[in-house]
């Protein structure tokens, strides 16, 4: 049997398990199940973003590429910010928003300022807090939306 969870060897007489899965780990999945996103009514399917159709959008200064794909209400984009890239709006649409190139500075409208590098991500919900972004070197994005 093994257990998939935080391990502890001096717990592992308390646990109870059912054809070979713990069920207090079985309890936690449940509950963490009730708070995710529902994703459905979409296939399996792959996207190669170099086909994906390329879109202009003008910042304040700089500019930024979009290629965008919708699953259902889900808009997912890469997205390419040109270097000294700086936003021509304060936004309130939520995004999961991971960096994979380059460094992006994003700025909350209470004054906050966060950077993300390569490898890390922020996620904010609609309407919660007015952000924009710029960028000094560039920067590639994957969005969530």
């Amino acid at each position: 049997m093994t257990h998939l969870g935080n391990f502890n060897p001096s717990e592992i007489e308390n646990r109870s398990f059912s054809h070979g899965v713990c069920t207090s780990c079985q309890t936690i999945r449940t509950s963490r199940k009730k708070s995710r996103v529902h994703i459905s009514a979409i296939p399996f399917g792959t996207t190669d973003w170099s086909q994906i159709e390329r879109t202009e959008h003008k910042g304040e200064r700089g500019f930024a590429y979009w290629r965008t794909q919708h699953f259902g209400t889900i808009r997912v984009r890469m997205v390419e910010y040109t270097p000294g890239y700086f936003a021509d709006h304060w936004c309130v649409k939520g995004h999961i928003l991971l960096c994979t190139e380059g460094e992006l500075h994003t700025e909350l409208e209470d004054g906050r300022k966060f950077t993300l590098k390569p490898g890390t991500s922020y996620q904010v919900a609609d309407n919660a807090e007015p952000h924009r972004s710029y960028t000094e070197v560039g920067a590639k994005l994957f969005i969530v939306d």
